[in-house]
């Protein structure tokens, strides 16, 4: 998938899902979970369970989402991850040869930065967006805003702290999406196996954010 047309998505969807499983089922009913509540952009990060069969598995079970990968530390994690069919990459980190590997294979790649310095350097090396991360350490949503006036043209995306409650006030500070982990997947709800109440998360979340 090219960087244009992943954007085009992401633009339409406005929020990701960010899915770290303990077991590899779990993660599969994390994903379809949220892809009932109508959220199409699904991140199994490299610390879940056997990432690479949740990745192989999702790209058959939910044909219409787009299933990518994250917390992607090195260039092994990057080209297994790559491998197994993931649509879109997340590093937690700006790591010049991850980028450029990406770009080369054609998928867009979202890595990690904070300051002004990282995120440009990260958007110079070819980029498709910034994760802003981790976001509610500096200032949240402010933050966001206040990089709009030098860094306005580049797309980022704030994780790290984006919750159910705040992710339209980071949409309205300019970020392109938001990155959701916690507060869309309860410890609580996942202990019971409470799939519909996951659900009910994913299609609140997104009601807000679209209107």
């Amino acid at each position: 998938m090219s960087s244009q047309t992943w954007l085009k998505m992401l633009r339409q969807q406005r929020a990701i899902a960010v899915i770290r499983a303990q077991s590899w089922e779990q993660g599969c009913e994390m994903a379809k979970a949220v892809a009932a509540g109508g959220m199409k952009l699904i991140e199994i990060t490299w610390n879940s369970d056997r990432p690479e069969k949740i990745i192989s598995y999702l790209r058959q079970e939910l044909a219409d989402c787009q299933i990518g990968s994250g917390t992607l530390l090195n260039l092994e994690q990057l080209e297994r991850a790559i491998d197994s069919g993931a649509e879109f990459l997340f590093t937690p980190h700006t790591d010049l040869t991850l980028i450029q590997t990406a770009v080369k294979a054609n998928i867009p790649i979202v890595p990690g930065a904070l300051s002004p310095t990282e995120i440009v350097t990260a958007w110079q090396a070819g980029a498709t967006c910034i994760k802003v991360f981790p976001i509610q350490s500096v200032g949240g949503a402010n933050y966001i805003r206040s990089l709009q006036g030098p860094l306005g043209n580049i797309p980022l995306i704030p994780t790290g702290g984006v919750t159910l409650k705040n992710a339209r006030e980071f949409l309205l500070a300019g970020a392109i999406a938001v990155g959701l982990a916690g507060d869309l997947f309860p410890q609580n709800l996942i202990k019971k196996s409470d799939w519909q109440a996951i659900s009910r998360n994913a299609q609140n979340l997104m009601q807000q954010i679209q209107d």
